[in-house]
């Protein structure tokens, strides 16, 4: 078994319940991590037999594209679009981080996190 890790993929996207947000923007990062056999990549060396990281940061850009109210419902699209990219005998986890919400209080981020 291997783990691959795709940390601090930084998004700029409009993700919230309130009117501003869907105007203003905010700040995120999304970590992604895999795990999985990757005894195949591991001999071959070929890019073609693992999970291929550029591919999974584009997957995230690409969904944290579409506006949602709820990281909840962003997250679970991003790991359902990894699911779907590579099917097989994967276990994923998405962890998702709005940076600085909108909320009373001094609160440095929210942090979701989905997987399975």
């Amino acid at each position: 078994m291997g783990l691959i890790e795709v940390k601090g993929i930084k998004v700029y996207a409009y993700h919230g319940c309130l009117s501003e947000e869907g105007r203003i923007g905010g700040h995120y990062r999304v970590d992604v991590a895999v795990e999985g056999d990757m005894a195949r990549a591991e001999r071959t060396d070929k890019l073609a037999d693992t999970i291929d990281y550029g591919r999974v940061t584009a997957i995230v850009v690409e969904q944290m594209a579409i506006r949602s109210q709820l990281i909840e419902h962003v997250a679970a699209r991003i790991l359902d679009a990894l699911r779907k990219e590579w099917p097989h005998g994967f276990l994923w986890q998405v962890r998702l981080v709005k940076e600085h919400p909108p909320i009373a209080g001094a609160v440095d981020s929210v942090v979701y996190t989905v997987g399975g």
